[in-house]
């Protein structure tokens, strides 16, 4: 950029930066610093909107402006994705952080994007009720940053996914526009379903400023167990005879790592009296296999993947696989980690999807992680990076989208037609 354009640039900054000082207040608009760092793209603002209405009309301004726009909420999944293409100014979610409506009742709840899923719970379990959801860094991470970046753990075999939860949600668009879809009742059929639609779009359709979500009950009681296996075969085998036994389970997970022993985790909720029933009919299901009552931190193995000595050596992805192909693609993971000697950790829920940390030179992490890539789309899964260290060759997050793309491209061009949400960070350079 040449002398003449930094000087109109900076001009067009300290422009919008006044008008947004005018209506938001000195306080929530304040130049970016390096805790603000998004993929390793410095931004030049951060705005901290107190209401949808106030969020709506700075998101105006800084389209009108041709900025582009970072939404943030705890920031604990900022760094997922591609790096955006350009990174102009960070909207953050943390002030729109109410429980807007409990209506116990029903089973529903409205809340701000900003809210804490932790801060959620809380409030629900006030009055015996969850949002059945076990997202990581719950102290952390916001109902927003959740729902954009569609991350879900072992309670989706028994409440579904998180699309199958959110029922209504609100999206300040880039004219200004506040778009609401979806309702306070559980069955509501009318109308775009903007709902699914943001959930998993990277915040690259619009900010999601509220949204509305189905509740379950508070168990009673919870038990869990793990149960040693010999091999990733036994482990399958187990877990298809689990999902095809009447046990009533609420999550169901594989643990594997290197040379060790595959473990399978299980969770039971309900009565003592229904606990006591479910654990003997797995002691008859799982024969001989180990099986010991484990603490019920075994369901944060997932967050665990992310507890870094040397974050230098590691790469974390998301992987897809069909649950009956389940060894195969183990067996795939520890042959790539033994050619390139990495080392791995895999957790693995009875629904196909896991989660994969290789540990190891950068450059044999770039080609395992390719090679695993191939393998599973070739037969219908899928491998998304979310960490990889800073000395990996450049290496697209997502992979193939498919026939989808074209499809997710045009509606990224009617809700946001200039490219100002997270551009390039999102499958296919959306």
């Amino acid at each position: 950029m040449d002398a003449a354009a930094q000087s109109h640039s900076a001009a067009l900054l300290s422009s919008l930066r006044y008008k947004l000082i005018s209506f938001l207040g000195p306080e929530q608009v304040q130049a970016a610093s390096a805790p603000d760092v998004v993929a390793g793209v410095q931004p030049k603002l951060v705005i901290v909107p107190g209401s949808e209405s106030e969020l709506a009309e700075a998101l105006r301004l800084v389209g009108d402006a041709g900025l582009t726009v970072i939404p943030r909420g705890g920031g604990t999944k900022l760094c997922w994705g591609n790096p955006p293409s350009r990174a102009d100014v960070v909207f953050s979610t943390a002030r729109l952080n109410e429980v807007t409506e409990h209506a116990w009742a029903d089973l529903t709840v409205s809340v701000g994007a900003g809210c804490t899923i932790q801060t959620l719970q809380e409030t629900l379990a006030q009055h015996g009720q969850r949002l059945a959801l076990d997202p990581l860094w719950p102290a952390k991470a916001t109902v927003g940053g959740v729902l954009s970046a569609n991350d879900s753990g072992a309670l989706r075999l028994r409440f579904g996914a998180l699309r199958d939860l959110v029922i209504g949600v609100t999206l300040a668009l880039p004219d200004g526009t506040l778009a609401s879809s979806g309702g306070k009742v559980v069955k509501n059929v009318a109308g775009y379903d903007l709902p699914k639609l943001a959930t998993g779009a990277f915040g690259t359709l619009g900010i999601i400023t509220r949204a509305v979500f189905r509740l379950h009950p508070l168990p009673r009681n919870a038990r869990s167990f793990s149960i040693g296996t010999k091999g990733a075969e036994e482990a399958r085998r187990l877990i298809h005879a689990i999902q095809n036994s009447k046990l009533a389970h609420t999550a169901l997970q594989a643990r594997f790592e290197n040379e060790a022993a595959p473990i399978v985790d299980i969770l039971f909720e309900g009565t003592e009296v229904g606990l006591d029933a479910q654990e003997a009919h797995l002691k008859e299901l799982a024969e001989l296999a180990s099986l010991t009552v484990t603490s019920p931190d075994i369901w944060n193995t997932r967050q665990d993947l992310w507890s870094f000595a040397k974050p230098e050596e590691a790469a974390i992805a998301k992987i897809s696989v069909l649950p009956v192909e389940m060894d195969k693609s183990t067996t795939a993971i520890a042959k790539s980690a033994k050619v390139r000697q990495l080392r791995f950790k895999t957790v693995l829920q009875a629904t196909g999807i896991g989660f994969l940390r290789l540990e190891g030179d950068p450059a044999n992490l770039r080609f395992s992680l390719q090679d695993l890539r191939e393998q599973f789309e070739s037969n219908a899964g899928s491998l998304v990076v979310l960490h990889r260290p800073a000395g990996m060759a450049p290496f697209d997050a997502w992979g193939s989208a498919g026939d989808a793309l074209p499809l997710m491209k045009a509606v990224k061009k009617q809700l946001d037609p200039g490219n100002a949400l997270n551009p390039g960070r999102f499958v296919g350079g959306i």
